[in-house]
């Protein structure tokens, strides 16, 4: 349990700085995913023309 006390705020304040980070990055690597997924669904130009 933290404290409500200023040390405890900033105790909070600190935990929620780097949990901050954490979830910045996993959102980073989510969006950085996606070219990657993209490369695994292309759909070839020929494909499209032949209706395939």
């Amino acid at each position: 349990m933290i404290p409500d006390t200023l040390n405890g705020a900033l105790l909070l304040s600190l935990i929620d700085f780097f949990l901050s980070f954490i979830i910045i990055g996993g959102i980073g690597l989510i969006l950085a995913a996606f070219p990657v997924l993209n490369r695994f669904g292309a759909i070839s130009d020929e494909s499209l023309k032949s209706g395939h």
